[in-house]
């Protein structure tokens, strides 16, 4: 059957994001204006959260996020859970493999941070993580899970970031916790559907390389969190998810394909050369403008109109059936204010538990604005490892622990 010509999105053909990155200051006094009078409201007014996390600039800076993200989670910032003891690594079945990658997580931490400190942290992170996983063994640790964690607690804490990894793992990245790779299959075949969409020659192309969708594996399964070199990036893209439907990743890296479609084209049309490419994430993306059109892509191309193309039935994906009844969930929140009068009247002990004591721990706290990420190790398979590897992992579907090992 001949394929209608498709209308060609603009999503290509910007260097760099100086030009989008930096909002006039009138822009954020008033953005900082909307987002306190949201937070104030009874109910929290959420729409107006998920608007400031998702357009320009985001949430601006990480005393706002640590706000604003708990409410987009739909968090009692005064019930958070207590630190954990030390039991919470006894005898569990991931505690090997989380410490070994969190051991490797080094260079997730602020360029320049004592090692004394940056140890404390990664301790932390080892029983952030065994904390969510004891809470929830439906729940399995798949590697990647700790860039997502590291990222969190950075900002908000220890308690906060078992509370939000918590409710991240049982909603935004469920499909990833399976005991098997099936459900992050089938969410990482919705990126072929969205390119054939919007740019069917670039789709073709790829389809001729046979490159599959295993180089933006990283990407969907810890938000960027493993391929991006600044953090400063890396925390955008977290507003702009937590705000967001659970596929919204799948159409960022369907913008970020697009963007670079000139170098894709201009790529020998094999396998290993294409994947080679894709695979390392320009560090100098115009996030602003992708965020913009993954938006855009989502209005137009939303996943319903795309499952059938993307061999998904809703009813496969926890995160996409579950997503309506979560998001209702977070319209009736109180105000921080309140949420503290009420846990007062209560007679509870609110200076041990709150987001106050909480934040006293932020180590994210201790370093200066304009830290920056040491540049991570680039993830995906690279063009040494041969076609003929790619083909079997692309092909056989079966991603037992040998084949996931090698992409990291």
């Amino acid at each position: 059957m001949k394929r209608l010509k498709r209308k060609k999105v603009n999503v290509v053909g910007v260097n760099g994001d100086a030009s989008v990155t930096k909002e006039p200051n009138v822009g954020r006094k008033q953005k900082l204006t909307e987002i306190h009078q949201a937070l104030i409201s009874d109910p929290v007014d959420i729409e107006t959260l998920k608007r400031a996390a998702a357009t320009r600039g985001g949430l601006l800076t990480d005393e706002v996020r640590r706000k604003v993200w708990p409410k987009l989670l739909n968090i009692n910032v005064y019930n958070l859970p207590h630190r954990p003891g030390r039991d919470v690594r006894d005898n569990h079945r991931d505690h090997n493999q989380v410490v070994l990658d969190v051991r490797r997580s080094m260079k997730r931490f602020p360029k320049g941070m004592p090692a004394s400190e940056r140890a404390v942290l990664q301790e932390q992170l080892v029983d952030v993580i065994l904390e969510v996983l004891k809470r929830n063994p439906q729940l399995h640790y798949y590697q990647g899970y700790h860039d997502v964690a590291v990222s969190l607690l950075l900002v908000v804490g220890e308690r906060m970031a078992i509370a939000m990894l918590d409710t991240l793992s049982n909603y935004h990245l469920r499909d990833f916790m399976d005991p098997t790779m099936d459900s992050t299959k089938h969410i990482l075949n919705y990126l072929m559907p969205i390119l054939e969409q919007v740019d069917a020659e670039l789709y073709d192309f790829m389809m001729r390389a046979e490159v599959g969708t295993i180089f933006a594996l990283s990407w969907l399964i810890t938000w960027f969190g493993h391929v991006l070199s600044e953090f400063k990036h890396t925390l955008r893209l977290y507003d702009f998810f937590l705000s967001s439907h659970p596929l919204m990743p799948i159409y960022l890296a369907a913008t970020i394909v697009l963007h670079r479609e000139k170098e894709v084209k201009q790529t020998e049309c094999d396998m290993a050369m294409v994947h080679h490419l894709l695979s390392r994430i320009p560090q100098d993306l115009p996030y602003e403008l992708l965020i913009s059109q993954a938006r855009d892509l989502f209005a137009r191309y939303p996943p319903s109109l795309l499952a059938r193309r993307a061999a998904l039935q809703s009813h496969k994906s926890l995160s996409i059936s579950t997503f309506q009844a979560f998001q209702l969930s977070t319209l009736h929140q109180r105000p921080d204010s309140v949420l503290q009068r009420l846990t007062k009247a209560h007679g509870a002990a609110t200076s041990g538990h709150g987001l106050g004591a909480a934040l006293s721990r932020d180590r994210g706290q201790l370093w200066g604005k304009g830290n920056r990420m040491v540049k991570m190790a680039v993830w995906g398979l690279s063009a040494t490892l041969g076609a003929a590897m790619l083909a079997v992992a692309q092909t056989a579907m079966e991603w037992g622990p040998d084949v996931l090992l090698q992409l990291f």
